[in-house]
């Protein structure tokens, strides 16, 4: 609500002090703000076995691969990708418990990069399902993102599709699922937070 009070504040100074021009710039940059802050309601799959996206975007990666840093063990990671037209509101993989949150200060280069996860700002939470299954998801900040907001702490239970945070401008989150889930999306796929089914717990 502050930047899009801030923006409409903007409007309306330059239309009273009747300097036209200006409207020009600070019209569309308050129409960018207000849509980027958009958060609008997801139908959540209702079935226990899904593991819905975190965020709106575009699958960037999908790979196996020995976690050292979060999971520390072997992964299936989910790269997806946020440009600053996306809905930004990041939501819950999973219903489970936070077990911890690991937030690394770091660099700002572009999130599509592969050095953005080891390098750049991130935010991670560590969760553990109703079933024990252990997964993560990592906020990344990008080139233009500065800000990685988390309302989520250690010990919360969260439901799948549920809000827990943001990242402002452009980011990308990295999901960490155990080995022996189905992966259900491929690079180039566009996803939608807490709607899309990145995958199922059990292998059909």
């Amino acid at each position: 609500m502050p930047f899009i009070l801030a923006a409409l504040i903007c409007v309306l100074i330059v239309w009273f002090a009747g300097i036209w021009w200006l409207q020009f710039l600070f019209v569309p940059a308050a129409v960018f703000v207000i849509a980027f802050f958009r958060d609008p309601e997801r139908a959540i799959p209702v079935d226990k076995d899904s593991i819905v996206s975190p965020a709106d975007g575009r699958v960037i990666k999908v790979e196996r691969l020995k976690d050292d840093r979060i999971l520390k063990s072997e992964a299936m990671k989910i790269s997806i990708f946020m440009n600053v037209f996306n809905v930004h509101v990041n939501r819950t993989p999973a219903t489970g418990k936070v077990l911890d949150i690991m937030y690394n200060p770091g660099k700002f280069f572009n999130a599509s990069l592969d050095k953005a996860s080891l390098l750049n700002e991130q935010n991670a939470l560590i969760m553990e399902s109703s079933s024990g299954r252990r997964f993560a998801f990592n906020q990344i900040a990008g080139l233009i993102a500065r800000r990685i907001v988390c309302h989520a702490r250690k010990g919360m239970n969260l439901t799948k599709g549920q809000r827990f945070g943001l990242i402002r401008f452009g980011s990308r989150v990295d999901v960490y699922l155990p080995t022996d889930c189905r992966v259900s999306v491929k690079v180039g796929d566009k996803v939608r937070a807490g709607s899309s089914i990145l995958g199922y717990w059990n292998v059909r």
